[in-house]
């Protein structure tokens, strides 16, 4: 059943067999989308693993990593050493490989939300799902990795965000992506209500969202280059302790201003296939709008990260990141 569950989620199939076992122990199906993985015997580097994907619905790469992972379970290849809740995102609009329905699911994820809608609607289940899981597995520690592919082209193909948080990420996790080949790091600098950034601020997991490339449909995306992230994935399922590379071999930046679409007028003043970490020179124009007024680069440079000027009223349109040097 595992080898089929991405595909009977999206084709809105509620299986009969709603848990069952696997190879290292068993299943669980808690509704469309959410799948827990638990083990008969936790391994001793187990933690408690919530891994995400298709909180973007045109995001099919980590959807595909996720499927090999689960396929080799149900193979008898890896078997399930760490409690592990698997979500599919938005099942609406991975079907309709769209971004989102009708808002960014992404932005939705914290515990005063009142909006109501679909994307709401799921990111409220999304929320109830982690907070159980971390809850029936409290004696382990806790860990959030939340995969997405971007938009565009970037610098660094495979970056990862952390999320702001009082919770410190530990050092390990920094070798741990290196090792998985992430090229660079983004340190968020302020609350943004993300799916990491959910179980980091009410969990105090570490927690990460991993750009793991570009944004292609099923079926066109290279996998080959994801290996390594695929074998951290497999290492943290089967409860080991995952490979390590030196954290020097990545660069870190740190967000230093959001651009933020203010009216309908707003407009980036670079081309719309600028690669995310593009720096840009003091003194450089990087938008216009009516309401905020235009943005002009102070007296050190940035790099833009994340461009999107067709994004809602009120919504981030790009960050702007300054380099730093790596957390000691």
């Amino acid at each position: 059943m595992l080898a089929d569950w991405i595909e009977l989620s999206l084709g809105g199939t509620i299986p009969t067999e709603r848990e069952g076992r696997t190879t290292g122990g068993r299943f669980l199906l808690h509704a469309p989308g959410i799948l827990e993985l638990i083990p008969d015997t936790a391994g001793k580097d187990a933690q408690a693993c919530v891994l995400s994907a298709g909180i973007h619905g045109n995001e099919t790469a980590p959807i595909e990593l996720l499927g090999n992972c689960l396929a080799r379970i149900e193979a008898g290849l890896l078997a399930v050493g760490s409690p592990v809740l698997v979500i599919l995102g938005n099942l609406a609009s991975i079907r309709s490989g769209k971004r989102y329905v009708t808002t960014n699911l992404n932005r939705l994820f914290r515990r005063e939300l009142d909006e109501e809608g679909m994307e709401p609607e799921r990111a409220r289940e999304l929320m109830s799902a982690v907070d159980g899981f971390f809850a029936r597995h409290a004696q382990l520690p806790r860990l959030h990795y939340d995969l997405h592919t971007a938009i565009r082209d970037s610098r660094y193909p495979r970056f990862v965000v952390e999320p702001f948080g009082e919770t410190p990420t530990l050092p390990e996790q920094w070798a741990w992506l290196a090792a998985a080949d992430i090229q660079a790091v983004l340190h968020q600098h302020r609350h943004s209500w993300t799916f990491s950034h959910y179980s980091k601020h009410y969990h105090q997991a570490q927690a990460f969202t991993l750009e793991l490339g570009r944004a292609l449909p099923f079926g066109h995306n290279d996998l080959a280059a994801l290996a390594p992230m695929g074998r951290l994935l497999e290492e943290l399922v089967a409860g080991r302790k995952p490979a390590q590379a030196p954290a020097v071999q990545m660069a870190f930046f740190r967000v230093a201003h959001e651009l933020m679409r203010e009216s309908e007028s707003f407009r980036l003043c670079f081309a719309d296939d600028t690669p995310n970490f593009t720096e840009f020179p003091p003194g450089t124009r990087l938008a216009e709008d009516d309401k905020a007024g235009p943005f002009i680069v102070g007296e050190a440079p940035v790099s833009v990260v994340f461009p999107n000027a067709n994004v809602e009223l009120g919504a981030r349109a790009a960050l702007l990141a300054t380099r730093t040097e790596q957390p000691v």
